[in-house]
């Protein structure tokens, strides 16, 4: 059947999630149609396409709690040690780090070591000029937003490097939240180990 290449992510709502897809276009960056905007919990990871089913389990496994408050605030730089300009996840953060140590749990299908540590942020810059990267942080630097995270969903890069979501995972395994148009939302576990979730 082959490999896939998957990513896991919370996707930014609208109308933040295309505004933000349109400014990251606005600063030439050739990849911004090709990626919702989201903050990623899972990057991008090869797998084997029969096992979809067992990722899909793992993933269902994991939202089953509750909502929580995200907001973004302002930019940040991973530069020069990476060359990316993102708006700052300040609230949600702490579920965002938890939500990704459980995709990538080593009882589960999707365990991977990160290239860096874990830091939750919406990509608006990538590996374009850095005049362009200097344009997106100072004129993203006032930048907010802010929205109850009711799901997360996983995403299959095709040949095109088109970024598609197959499916959503609500918290509560389904119940709940209302849904999010177009880009997605959030998740978590209600087990004794989970942070506390509720606004």
């Amino acid at each position: 059947m082959g490999t896939v290449t998957l990513g896991v992510s919370i996707a930014v709502p609208e109308p933040y999630g295309s505004l933000l897809q349109e400014r990251r276009a606005s600063f030439g960056d050739p990849a911004a149609y090709g990626i919702p905007t989201h903050v990623t919990l899972l990057p991008p990871t090869e797998a084997d396409r029969a096992d979809l089913p067992a990722i899909e389990a793992h993933l269902e496994t994991i939202a089953t709690a509750w909502p929580f408050p995200m907001r973004l605030s302002g930019t940040g730089t991973f530069r020069p040690l990476s060359p990316v300009v993102f708006v700052q996840v300040v609230a949600g953060a702490s579920a965002c780090s938890w939500l990704q140590k459980r995709v990538r749990d080593a009882s589960g299908p999707l365990v991977r070591e990160l290239q860096f540590p874990y830091h939750p942020h919406v990509t608006v810059a990538h590996g374009i000029s850095e005049e362009a990267m200097d344009r997106a942080y100072e004129e993203l630097a006032d930048y907010e937003a802010a929205w109850t995270c009711g799901s997360f969903s996983l995403y299959e890069q095709g040949p095109d490097a088109v970024w598609r979501k197959l499916r959503d995972f609500p918290f509560g395994g389904g119940g709940g939240a209302p849904a999010v148009p177009a880009q997605g939302g959030c998740t978590i576990e209600a087990s004794t180990s989970a942070p506390s979730l509720r606004p």
